[in-house]
């Protein structure tokens, strides 16, 4: 199928060949007849990404700062690479999209194949949204009228908040699309409605639907014909749906006002407040968000977790059902507001239309009639033949996320692996991430990928929920795996791939611990090779806090930040001391009401040779301070590993300062499992230990849970280490030769 993206860094508009999206429970797929250019939004997105770096940086002075700290403490290269990486990414456009369902997602009540919906879907000929950001259209709205929708309901939402009463007076400044159709569902709410805008045109077109409407080209005239319009006692609320970077219009607002007036901020606009307009009055002011309770909330939109009706009266969704039983009956009209239609094959045109025509409103895209082509996987580079045998690695990469392209990507190329296939389920993500790579196949289908016969190598990325279940159909598939940490995210996903790597004993499976193979802890492996008794070690992660409600705080989908972050500093104790663990204790800082915070822990862990490993993984510090430092004591010794960027030595004799680049061993891992693929034998990291790091992880989450310390079983006949150790000769590219080199194993 084909999307309409925004290259951000480049600012060109491409119609690209994509992978229709995959169908998931609660969602329907949409074959697309109209989608709406909302010339507000999407003027501003282009004008973003045709400004130079600098005006970037202008638009975005809060980026700039995130950039600048972050150089601070990670160093300046590595920085670069991640924020030109971002830039590079693609942005899907568009969000008013009207057409028939599909396919139907598991889960799906009240929707049927055949049926006519709107939703906040993409310019895109096919889209999968979830049934909460989706609406039935009713008979007598065209789709084209329905492709409003959207737009209307983040208008209603507005109203909503400010709570009019039939016969009060409201003003809207900015007479776009979204202050136009405002307009109209505030006269059906029984008010009199003034609009503002600096385009005489726009406030023409609401006079024509019986407005009062006034080209304000300065403040005072627009407080003037409010006041006026108000009879002088002012309004009884504004609502701005102007975008505008100046501080004025509040202010204009302000001024509108009777006493006790309300303000909703539905646009974008300058928020430099004065207190002497909002303290005589008492004016309440609020910022309305997008189109309804709901929106930006994972329960709602990702889980596809309806707000019951009777406590949440308007979601998202209801308000689209509510602007379009207002088309249905003609209280919203909508023709005068499209100025063109387009070809959705020419989209780039009717972007040029409404960057440089400032007449242009309404731009609708057609698409065509016939079925869209619902292909889940798109070829990338033309077939050609391939002489490899049949241990040289063929990649498949599922998840196409930012680590999959900033890290995992160049790591995989620069060991000169060879990705065939990369997946994602949207579709858009693959696409982009296989062209920067020159896969050969973009798709949104995971099974397509796994019955490829030519792929043998399965790199994993993708939520933590799904690691387990991809990693036994991936091994059952006959490939090796490569999965991100964790492995699993509770005791029975790990049983499952505890059974899996026994009933497939050929295949290689790999967790990506890659700071065991940093060329830090490499030197200090070697280092602590010649050591006669138990260490301490003690590792501090300066993790910083993330929002409540992300993913990874949820135990169904991310376990939680122990299970899928701390791992990683599980084993690198384990790889540093080197034996099996025997207790785990862990203690959690106690928060307001006593609360224990998961992510801000100590945890201990005591080893079967005495040694000691402490982990403070703290979620309450500064940005300005280095997120990781690993310290470690033996026989009056020392060593400090900084952040991945430097290495000192306490009273150990030969050891120099060893500073570099920051290097969090990445690029090593990758290497070191497609040779250990291509060469055959053990695994780079031995399978016991990833199952004792990810049971360990289990049993950080147990102890927090009782207070109590956490015994674990290990088989005292097993070694410790069940494959040769890795000596940083084994994990440094100069000394591996790449995978498509004459010299590399067959």
């Amino acid at each position: 199928m084909r999307q309409v993206l925004q290259h951000l860094r480049s600012g060109e508009i491409q119609v690209a060949d994509v992978p229709s999206p995959a169908i998931r429970p609660g969602h329907l797929l949409i074959q697309t007849t109209r989608s709406l250019i909302s010339s507000g939004t999407e003027r501003s997105l282009v004008e973003f990404s045709q400004a130079s770096l600098l005006g970037k940086a202008r638009a975005q002075p809060e980026k700039v700062r995130q950039v600048l700290q972050k150089i601070k403490t990670d160093g300046l290269m590595p920085t670069l690479e991640v924020v030109f990486q971002r830039l590079d990414e693609p942005l899907p456009l568009g969000y008013c999209n009207a057409g028939k369902v599909v396919g139907i997602g598991a889960g799906v009540r009240g929707y049927h194949v055949g049926d006519r919906v709107v939703s906040n879907g993409a310019h895109a000929e096919m889209v999968c949204v979830p049934t909460t950001l989706a609406a039935h259209i009713p008979d007598g709205v065209s789709d084209e009228a329905a492709s409003f929708t959207v737009l209307g309901a983040i208008g209603l939402h507005g109203i909503r908040l400010a709570a009019p009463t039939m016969g009060e007076k409201f003003a809207v400044i900015g007479l776009g699309l979204v202050g136009l159709l405002t307009m109209q569902l505030l006269r059906r709410h029984g008010c009199q409605v003034i609009g503002i805008d600096p385009n005489p045109q726009r406030c023409q077109l609401a006079q024509q639907w019986g407005f009062q409407a006034f080209s304000a080209e300065d403040g005072h005239h627009a407080v003037a014909s409010a006041t006026s319009f108000s009879g002088g006692q002012g309004v009884d609320g504004v609502l701005i749906t102007a975008s505008a970077k100046t501080n004025d219009i509040i202010h204009q607002a302000a001024g509108m006002c009777r006493k006790r007036g309300r303000i909703v901020l539905v646009g974008v606009v300058g928020l430099d407040l004065q207190r002497s307009d909002f303290y005589a009055k008492e004016l309440t002011f609020q910022v309305s968000c997008s189109y309804g309770p709901g929106r930006y909330d994972d329960e709602y939109e990702a889980k596809v977790r309806d707000y019951p009706l009777p406590y949440v009266r308007w979601t998202a969704a209801r308000n689209f059902a509510a602007v379009l039983e207002s088309l249905a009956d003609g209280a919203v009209e909508i023709e005068p507001l499209i100025s063109s239609r387009i070809a959705h094959s020419e989209a780039s045109n009717a972007y040029e239309r409404i960057v440089n025509d400032p007449s242009s409103l309404g731009v609708m895209l057609t698409y065509p009639a016939q079925a869209a082509p619902d292909d889940k996987s798109v070829r990338l580079t033309p077939i050609t033949s391939v002489a490899s045998s049949p241990t040289k690695p063929i990649i498949g990469v599922i998840g196409a996320g930012q680590f999959t392209k900033l890290v995992l990507l160049p790591s995989i190329k620069a060991a000169g692996g060879h990705i065939e296939a990369i997946a994602s389920s949207g579709g858009v993500s693959a696409a982009h991430a296989g062209r920067s790579v020159d896969a050969a196949i973009a798709t949104s289908d995971v099974d397509e990928l796994l019955d490829n016969t030519s792929i043998n190598t399965v790199f994993i990325a993708t939520r933590h929920n799904t690691h387990a279940d991809l990693v036994c159909r991936a091994l059952s598939a006959g490939k090796h795996v490569f999965v991100e940490k964790p492995l699993a995210i509770d005791e029975s996903q790990l049983q499952a791939v505890r059974q899996a790597c026994q009933a497939n004993p050929n295949q290689q499976l790999m967790v990506g611990f890659n700071r065991r193979f940093a060329p830090h802890t490499q030197r200090v492996t070697s280092l602590l090779a010649s050591r006669v008794s138990a260490i301490n070690v003690i590792i501090t992660v300066n993790a910083g806090a993330i929002p409540p409600d992300s993913w990874h705080h949820d135990p169904e989908i991310g376990g939680g930040r122990i299970i899928g972050e701390g791992c990683h500093f599980i084993d690198l104790l384990v790889h540093l001391i080197d034996q099996p663990i025997t207790s785990v204790h862990a203690l959690a800082m106690q928060g307001i009401g006593n609360d224990l915070t998961e992510d801000t822990v100590n945890i201990q862990l005591r080893f079967v040779d005495g040694s000691i490993g402490t982990i403070h993984y703290f979620s309450n510090g500064p940005k300005s301070y280095p997120k990781e430092r690993v310290e470690v004591f033996s026989e009056g010794r020392g060593l400090v590993i900084d952040n991945w960027r430097s290495l000192r030595g306490f009273n150990w004799s030969g050891v120099t300062k060893m500073r570099m680049r920051q290097d969090k061993g990445h690029r090593a891992e990758v290497t070191a499992f497609l040779h250990s693929v291509q060469q055959g034998g053990a695994a780079p990291i031995p399978l016991s230990q990833i199952d004792m790091v990810t049971a360990a992880s289990f049993a950080v989450n147990e102890s927090l849970r009782t207070r109590q310390p956490i015994t674990l079983a290990y088989d005292e006949q097993e070694p410790a280490q069940d494959n040769p150790p890795i000596t940083p000769a084994a994990n440094t590219d100069k000394n591996l030769a790449p995978l498509n080199h004459p010299s590399a194993p067959a």
